[in-house]
């Protein structure tokens, strides 16, 4: 089986404050054989990256709409005349709120959405394979 990584690196900003916020560097990564989650890893130049993984879907419809609840919520914003894609995370360890830039959110979802579109992601996993090898024997 041949799995696709599409990954990008980027720049978030990590709001501190309303007049405050400091640039974090992170990568978006979509694995084809994990199609319905996306992961955001920020500060991947530390020690320490910080791993974060949520349903690609949340992250699609968030780019248009407010969306989730509880750990993970995305919603469209304008920030300084720009169109940015807010996201929330809590955890345990603490709460931070993200603000990546649309424009290259939404490039590297259309390349996850090429690699697996939409609906096609059972197919991916196997599933069906796998149960018609367990159902004809």
């Amino acid at each position: 089986m041949h799995y696709t990584v599409v990954e990008r690196e980027l720049e978030l900003n990590l709001i501190l404050s309303p007049e405050r916020s400091i640039p974090v560097p992170a990568r978006l990564s979509y694995h084809t054989d994990d199609p319905y989650a996306v992961h955001v890893i920020f500060h991947i130049n530390s020690e320490n990256p910080v791993n974060w993984t949520f349903s690609r879907d949340l992250l699609v419809e968030g780019v248009f709409r407010p969306c989730g609840h509880g750990d993970v919520r995305v919603w469209p914003t304008k920030s300084q005349g720009r169109s940015v894609v807010l996201m929330a995370l809590s955890s345990p360890d603490g709460d931070a709120l993200l603000e990546a830039p649309t424009a290259q959110v939404s490039a590297w979802l259309e390349r996850t959405l090429r690699a697996v579109p939409p609906g096609t992601e059972g197919e991916q996993l196997g599933i069906d394979d796998a149960l018609d090898q367990l159902l004809a024997r």
